[in-house]
């Protein structure tokens, strides 16, 4: 019997980040959960392809659009389960747990972790604390992974090809399919630790409130992407 799950991780110069990543994708492998991980890469130019070959993974590459890379990575993943992480996300010790136990009840419902940054202090409990309330009410973002039957993700049309707010988009797709796991997606507060965290969370809200409104992705990509 194969194993059901197939990892898709989007990547653009991500060579700092995704070891940690890939490290904590062992657990998974020890348990016989993974089939295959893939990187649909957007054009790195710091070794990000060499790094992830390295590890085993299957590299795609294209155009530099995170839904873009993301449809690409799930198109032609071969598992029955799909599990999709950020690069700069690390699954904590016993997720394998938290997906079994998933994949046993879940009833075709996807599932999202609960989100941890990866440094200490108010703020970031604060921030994390709001990501995960926000994805109770079923709008969880990428950085806390998802965890989605492959029946499911063709039954909504997966991953539209945008530069940004491709996960709420899909979540949208989701609504009343979504349910939290008992694992924790550990994630870089390196943006917020650059641009402040008041500052990062408003953009973020901001950005958002936009997309809600009607913004294109294209547009809020490139504000987004502003220092």
């Amino acid at each position: 019997m194969r194993a059901p799950i197939s990892i898709v991780i989007p990547s653009l110069n991500a060579a700092a980040a995704l070891p940690a990543c890939l490290a904590a994708l062992v657990e998974g492998l020890q348990a016989g959960l993974i089939r295959e991980v893939i990187v649909s890469d957007g054009g790195s130019e710091d070794g990000t392809r060499a790094l992830a070959e390295g590890w085993g993974a299957e590299v795609l590459s294209g155009a530099p659009s995170r839904g873009g890379q993301l449809r690409r990575g799930c198109e032609v993943a071969r598992g029955d389960w799909l599990l999709v992480l950020h690069a700069d996300t690390v699954l904590a010790p016993g997720w394998t747990d938290a997906v079994q136990d998933h994949m046993a009840r879940g009833g075709g419902a996807a599932g999202w972790f609960r989100l941890r940054f990866d440094q200490q202090g108010l703020a970031p409990r604060l921030v994390a604390g709001w990501a995960n309330l926000r994805s109770g009410l079923g709008l969880p973002y990428g950085d806390q992974g998802l965890l989605l039957p492959r029946a499911l993700y063709d039954q909504v049309g997966g991953y539209p090809d945008q530069p940004l707010m491709e996960d709420v988009a899909l979540a949208r797709a989701l609504r009343g399919r979504l349910q939290r796991l008992e694992g924790l997606a550990i994630t870089s507060a390196e943006k917020y630790r650059r641009q402040g965290w008041l500052r990062r969370g408003g953009r973020n809200l901001w950005t958002l409130g936009r997309y809600a409104m009607g913004a294109s992705p294209e547009d809020l990509a490139q504000s987004y992407r502003r220092p």
